[in-house]
């Protein structure tokens, strides 16, 4: 029999794995009732429910605490957004490994951000690591943000990204995670020049889930975008209750990730 962490392998390979992504138990049970095949989590997401912000400020038994509950409500594969794994020393980000693991998850996105290629692929090697002697079979789904933080001029965008993609998959990456890039021309390159499962992010200008299918994209998120406008919609349900304590719920609006980031400051 299949175990959660090979079918979530197998889910990478047939047509394109669409992942609406969560922030609690709740969320997971209804995306999973819907008809999501896995149940993924944002960072951002989790980290705002407790009122942190996004960019490794989440506690680790916060964390801990969280993934045990979904994995409590669901029968489908759970992954995690990791960030960059909460911290640049391989010790640390070893424990959140052990901690991912042991709270039911069999899939991890972890991040280079601003950080260089050399440290994430430590942090890969060390996830595969951690990972191998669970006996776990942990997909390990390198994000580079390349394209989402404009890391390079763009000429060079998908060079550099595919130069990541060989130097993560070469550290034990199972997959790619091209957060930022839309542009057709190059994400055919892309999955033409990488043997990993692309993933995308989605945004305003991403082709169809059928053309991105057809261009070899495999994985498709939403990232924050959903508890964005579910903390839009909850701030103008608020306002219009408190002023005249009617719901009001014509001209619901998300808030952007900013403003949510920002509410979350200390």
């Amino acid at each position: 029999m299949d175990t959660s962490d090979t079918v979530f392998h197998a889910l990478h390979h047939h047509g394109l794995l669409i992942l609406p992504n969560v922030a609690d138990a709740g969320g997971a049970r209804l995306v999973e009732q819907r008809g999501s095949k896995a149940v993924a989590t944002s960072s951002a997401a989790v980290a705002w429910s407790h009122g942190y912000q996004d960019g490794n400020q989440l506690p680790l038994p916060l964390l801990s605490s969280t993934l045990q509950s979904i994995a409590r409500v669901i029968s489908v594969p759970l992954t995690v957004d990791i960030e960059a794994g909460y911290s640049d020393d391989l010790q640390q980000v070893a424990g959140v490994i052990e901690a991912v693991i042991g709270a039911g998850a069999v899939g991890i996105n972890l991040e280079d951000g601003y950080g260089s290629p050399d440290l994430l692929a430590r942090k890969i090697e060390t996830a595969r690591q951690v990972a191998d002697i669970r006996g776990v079979k942990l997909f390990i789904n390198a994000r580079t943000d390349v394209y989402l933080k404009n890391l390079v001029p763009a000429e060079s965008r998908l060079a550099e990204t595919l130069k990541r993609a060989a130097q993560y998959q070469a550290a034990g990456a199972d997959g790619l995670f091209a957060a930022g890039m839309s542009e057709p021309t190059e994400i055919a390159g892309l999955c033409c020049g990488t043997s990993l499962p692309v993933n995308l992010l989605s945004r305003e200008g991403l082709p169809s889930p059928q053309a991105l299918q057809a261009l070899g994209v495999r994985r498709l998120t939403a990232g924050s975008s959903i508890a964005e406008f579910l903390y839009g919609a909850m701030g103008s349900l608020a306002s219009g209750f408190l002023q005249n304590g009617q719901l009001e719920t014509q001209h619901l609006k998300a808030f952007s990730y900013g403003e949510l980031n920002a509410l979350m400051a200390p």
